[in-house]
């Protein structure tokens, strides 16, 4: 258990923040998820900005590897662009 105060506040902030990292990357990895199993192109069109975004914002973070949120974005990318 911490004896300083600094180490207890410390805990603290960061069990909140692991529950808000964990949220954004659930959230991320669903939305993505739908993204990968869309089939009409318009609606992936559509959605593919806010997925990019929020691997960007995974990845600024620190909570994803700035390599894997460039290849998800491609595969997303990519994905889409395949649509008919």
């Amino acid at each position: 258990m911490a004896n300083h105060k600094s180490a207890i506040k410390r805990i603290r902030s960061n069990e909140t923040k692991k529950l808000r990292n964990k949220y954004q990357h659930k959230s991320a990895k669903s939305f993505i998820k739908k993204l990968d199993q869309e089939s009409k192109k318009a609606v992936a069109n559509k959605s593919l900005p806010k997925a990019v975004s929020m691997i960007d914002r995974l990845a600024k973070n620190n909570i994803i590897h700035k390599n894997k949120a460039a290849h998800l974005k491609s595969k997303l990318v990519k994905k889409v662009n395949s649509l008919k």
